[in-house]
């Protein structure tokens, strides 16, 4: 019953701030958090990176080996993604196998990365239909301060973007980079009371409606969506957000990924 009372009173808390147009923290309702993003900070990894938004941090490591390409694309490289919630990060995690949060994550980060073309697949290819590269994107979170998602996200492009393909230590030529063309960036909003907020704190999924998050790509194109929660959100509100998604998206390529 605590928790419960502690639910309402924070809600109301927040709600009544989102009246005044106020956030708990004094963000602006379309100011992300900020952010601290370092490269190659795991020396055994073929590409790694660290990223704090805010309170969360989250850690990306990129590795690569030889294995069997998907019986239905026998000319292209494999991506897989994984996501690790360790118990260190919140009270709220759990140590063993990824649970349901941790497994819906990694798949948005993958279907952005997937459906965009960020990786040309077909250069990971070493025989057709035998040996192709298989790209490990490892992702782990150290602190849960809200929105993991885009954390996650774009610590991933930029592990990719300092990504090598091993392929000397392979004995197959010289190293090369992974061939990365786009840059797909999620930016994740909340719905409360009826308002849109970009790059919810904890608090403020905790008491969301609605959330959604919109994956977009360099040429403004959506490579991803995912909506979770039980409020609806109108055809005015989407477009909204998705047009807020990708301008915000746009500002953390060129802030953040593009010197890379």
């Amino acid at each position: 019953m605590g928790n419960e009372v502690m639910s309402v009173l924070k809600k109301d808390y927040i709600y009544n701030l989102m009246l005044k147009g106020k956030r708990q923290d004094g963000r602006a309702f379309d100011k992300i958090r900020n952010i601290d993003l370092r490269t190659n900070v795991i020396e055994k990894a073929e590409g790694s990176a660290w990223i704090k938004l805010g309170e969360t941090e989250v850690l990306v490591g990129v590795k690569l080996q030889v294995g069997s390409p998907f019986p239905d694309s026998p000319g292209e490289g494999v991506i897989i993604t994984s996501m690790e919630l360790n118990p260190i990060a919140s009270p709220d995690f759990e140590a063993g196998p990824p649970k349901e949060g941790a497994i819906e994550m990694a798949r948005v980060t993958d279907r952005g990365i997937r459906e965009s073309g960020a990786i040309d697949l077909s250069k990971l290819c070493i025989t057709e239909g035998e040996e192709v590269w298989i790209v490990f994107i490892d992702i782990h979170v150290l602190n849960n301060a809200g929105n993991i998602q885009d954390a996650s996200s774009l610590g991933a492009i930029a592990a990719l973007l300092t990504a090598t393909v091993p392929v000397e230590r392979e004995g197959r030529g010289e190293d090369m980079p992974i061939p990365v063309r786009d840059m797909p960036i999620s930016v994740t909003l909340v719905d409360i009371g009826g308002e849109m907020m970009v790059d919810p704190d904890l608090n403020e999924e905790t008491v969301c409606d609605s959330r959604i998050t919109i994956v977009s790509n360099q040429d403004g194109s959506i490579s991803g969506m995912q909506k979770s929660g039980d409020g609806a959100l109108t055809e005015e509100k989407l477009l909204k957000a998705v047009s807020l998604a990708c301008q915000k998206a746009s500002e953390l390529r060129e802030t953040h990924l593009l010197n890379i």
